[in-house]
């Protein structure tokens, strides 16, 4: 197509979605391949449209870290990878409300609690039942955890304590995730994520890009993930640390960020599109991916590369014209 076709290709797309209509794989795929700032620019109207100018910003906590039992190759922690680990033992309720006050001070709209591992046993659900209720009476933080392959059982546990959301990543398509893991299967997460559904949790659940996966494995878990309807949807880019079977792979350029993100507003356009992991690898940590559909971000320890605060980082996207969610 030339630049006068793919603008009329773009605008037809962006006409229906805003109409409530949904574009086909195979428009996706057209849409992949378009001039970058007429895909972006018609992301941002499908935001604009469905979400307006509210910005959700996540703080995170790692609760938990160190030798995976999991071999995934793109994970700095899983038995396949020879990269230096932090070891964390699980942190105590009164740790995690310390680190969920100075968030919340700082205006952050929800707190996720990653652990590494398979799941969690029921020993430490209970301490992290007792750390969400703290959070919960103590703050006005919206709260979510990455606890791994939970059962539902446990989900409900966190959900009575007050939990709101769980993080579960897809993190690619069905084929290509099945090279990348073999101690768990998609199936399994697609267990967890149904089961959190089941008993009323929110759902954050994306991918991580820049494993040497095509563009049709990108397009394949944007509609796996329409399946399951998550609520917002991070973008994580691979961080190729030395020790991992990933180690080689090239980290992705802001502009194939940006066409993933916008992208995927077209294909999800209800949920919100996060830009996490990876953030410090783009020159202005994201700003132009704010422009391109996305409207929800990690901030924090992950920024120190760039040495920018919380504070900085939130007074930016405002500067955009973005105000943040807050829990009433």
């Amino acid at each position: 197509m030339d630049k006068k076709e793919e603008k009329q290709f773009v605008e037809q797309c962006v006409k229906k979605v805003l109409d409530g209509g949904e574009v086909t794989r195979q428009e996706a795929k057209v849409l992949s391949e378009v001039d970058l700032e007429l895909l972006s620019e018609g992301a941002d109207r499908i935001r604009k449209h469905y979400q307006k100018d509210a910005f959700d910003m996540c703080g995170i906590l790692s609760l938990k870290g160190g030798q995976c039992s999991e071999d995934c190759a793109f994970c700095p922690q899983s038995t396949r990878s020879k990269a230096e680990r932090n070891y964390i033992k699980l942190r105590t309720p009164q740790e995690i409300l310390e680190d969920a006050k100075r968030r919340d001070a700082q205006g952050v709209c929800h707190y996720c609690m990653v652990s590494s591992g398979h799941h969690l046993s029921d020993r430490e659900i209970d301490a992290l039942c007792e750390a969400v209720r703290l959070l919960r009476e103590q703050t006005k933080l919206m709260i979510c955890v990455s606890g791994g392959l939970l059962q539902e059982s446990q989900l409900k546990r966190l959900k009575e304590a007050g939990l709101m959301r769980i993080h579960n990543n897809l993190e690619t398509s069905p084929q290509f995730f099945a090279t990348l893991c073999t101690t768990h299967t998609y199936q399994d997460k697609l267990n967890t994520i149904q089961a959190a559904k089941k008993v009323g949790l929110e759902l954050c659940c994306g991918g991580l890009f820049g494993m040497g996966e095509s563009m049709d494995d990108r397009i394949d878990l944007a509609f796996e993930l329409k399946k399951v309807q998550p609520d917002t949807v991070p973008i994580n880019m691979l961080d190729p640390v030395a020790g991992i079977p990933l180690e080689d792979q090239k980290v992705l350029t802001e502009e194939e960020v940006r066409r993933i993100i916008a992208l995927f507003k077209y294909i999800l356009p209800h949920a919100w599109i996060r830009l996490a992991a990876g953030r410090d690898y783009l020159q202005d940590t994201g700003l132009k991916c704010f422009q391109s559909g996305c409207n929800a971000a990690i901030t924090g320890d992950l920024l120190n590369l760039v040495g920018t605060s919380v504070e900085e980082d939130m007074q930016s996207v405002q500067d955009l014209g973005y105000e943040f969610c807050r829990q009433s």
